[in-house]
């Protein structure tokens, strides 16, 4: 079947929910302090808002609007470095408090710890209210006002804080912030002396459009034995359970849905949920506990495919019994949950909407399936389906090859001062810089590693793989930072 409008709505919630992840949601506390729910670490910053240009790069709009970062200088010295997470499509307070590398490494490197809020996301609204209300007011929405955004703020930063004038700038990110903080090396050099761009798929607008749900389907390939090719026979046996009223009840009452199934438009929506299940347990296959919707065991994807072992021959009731059981780790691994909800899932209260914008205009990211070489439903990619839903959605149309017109795709080659780390376990290496161009562009891959497990906090069950990273990365902040105090 050809990828429809809702088809590629699916699609580029996949691309929020690979940017969040690995992020919970902190329980706000109406003061400046969260306390993660991983390790137990508790996080403090100030809270500013600067004033920052609508639009960097006309004159016709003078306006400007509250920009929100974060800080936390309690272990910076004077002239020390600055450590600057390039903010996602979200609220930033979620990626202060789940970086966890930036606060575990802030005392080694004596540095400040600056989280920038990506304009038209959490509470930076160009237009308050009005800011998602026409296509007027979301036209400044686009990574390159973002990134000037962020250059600005650097220098505003170095002249008004004491003793920060000559302190040398990094840029950390990942996913979405990981391209920004490469994209911000790359046109603003004078601002960032290098970049951590952790899992960023910035090659993602030219890659071939099925390598992201190829890693998804050998992770769970590598999970268990029959694992991936027991998925991939769910959906028929889906579609073959389906076909009667009586099979839509039985199917609600094992997945023990809160809702049940009454449609095919209802089955397809049930599809699109488990599809974005397996997707986000690809991403968050870390080693240790963790706690999303609900705690996840240690290696979940190996969990889930325990319960699909299944040769052939078994019946559609006792696959999608598996597949029940399977799902319920993501959602119900402690047995609490009264049913499951399928319009539950990862995105929460994510930017939905305006990634989706994004999309629309200059992130097009072509992604499909094939059902052969991926264990999913063929969805082939159809460019002239997303540009007529993004025209009725908010009458503009995407322009295919910008995003490679502005950063150059693979034509890199002439920068410097890149960290481009990516997980052997996470499908955004599809679209990632995975293998180093130059001495000063450096690629690491992280062997047994999910969604920039490098980004997060110092874990007893951290693989050696990414100890190591960890360790080089700072290695080539210290080269960095020596670098440009010779030049000042």
């Amino acid at each position: 079947m050809r990828l429809s409008c809702s088809d590629f709505v699916f699609f580029i919630i996949i691309f929020i929910i690979s940017c969040h992840a690995w992020a919970l949601k902190p329980h706000l506390l109406g003061r400046h302090r969260f306390k993660s729910l991983f390790h137990h670490r508790s996080v403090s910053y100030k809270t500013f808002y600067f004033d920052q240009q609508i639009d960097h790069f006309g004159f016709l709009e003078n306006g400007t609007f509250k920009q929100r970062y974060l800080l936390n200088a309690q272990r910076w010295q004077k002239n020390g470095p600055i450590l600057f997470y390039t903010g996602n499509e979200g609220d930033i307070t979620w990626f202060c408090n789940n970086t966890g590398f930036m606060w575990d490494v802030a005392e080694e490197l004596r540095a400040m710890l600056v989280f920038a809020e990506h304009r038209y996301y959490g509470e930076s609204m160009p237009f308050g209210d009005k800011s998602y209300s026409n296509a007027k007011y979301l036209n400044y929405l686009t990574s390159e006002q973002a990134l000037a955004d962020f250059a600005v703020l650097i220098k505003a930063l170095k002249e008004s804080i004491p003793g920060a004038q000559t302190s040398p700038v990094i840029a950390i990110g990942g996913s979405y912030g990981g391209m920004l903080a490469a994209w911000l090396r790359m046109k603003y050099p004078s601002a960032v002396v290098g970049a951590l761009a952790a899992s960023a798929p910035i090659w993602q607008f030219i890659v071939p459009c099925g390598g992201f749900y190829q890693v998804v389907t050998r992770d769970f390939t590598n999970g268990g034995v029959n694992c991936s090719s027991n998925i991939r026979k769910s959906w028929a046996a889906i579609d073959g359970i389906t076909a009667t009223g009586e099979g839509l009840q039985w199917l609600s009452q094992e997945f023990g849905l809160c809702s049940s199934l009454k449609s095919q438009e209802d089955v397809y929506g049930f599809k699109a949920w488990l599809q974005e299940t397996w997707v986000n347990l690809a991403m968050v296959d870390y080693p240790y506990e963790a706690n999303f919707l609900q705690p996840l065991p240690r290696w979940p994807v190996e969990v889930v495919c325990t319960h699909l072992k299944f040769d052939t021959g078994v019946s559609d009731k006792q696959l999608l019994h598996g597949i029940s059981q399977a799902v319920k780790v993501y959602y119900n691994y402690t047995g609490e949950a009264l049913c499951l909800n399928t319009s539950q899932t990862a995105t929460g209260n994510l930017g939905i909407l305006g990634w989706f914008y994004q999309a629309c205009t200059e992130m097009v990211m072509p992604m499909c399936t094939d059902g052969i070489n991926d264990m999913f439903e063929p969805q082939p990619w159809d460019f002239q389906a997303l540009s007529d839903e993004c025209y009725a959605q908010f009458g503009v149309r995407p322009r295919k090859d910008w995003a490679e017109i502005v950063f150059g795709g693979r034509n890199i080659s002439a920068h410097s001062n890149i960290i481009f780390s990516n997980g052997d376990l996470d499908p955004w290496m599809s679209g990632g810089v995975t293998k180093s161009i130059s001495e000063s562009l450096v690629a690491i891959m992280i062997d047994e590693g999910a969604h920039h497990l490098d980004l997060r906090y110092n874990n007893n069950y951290d693989p050696d793989s990414v100890i190591k990273t960890r360790a080089l990365e700072v290695q080539y902040f210290r080269k960095w930072i020596k670098e440009a105090g010779r030049t000042l």
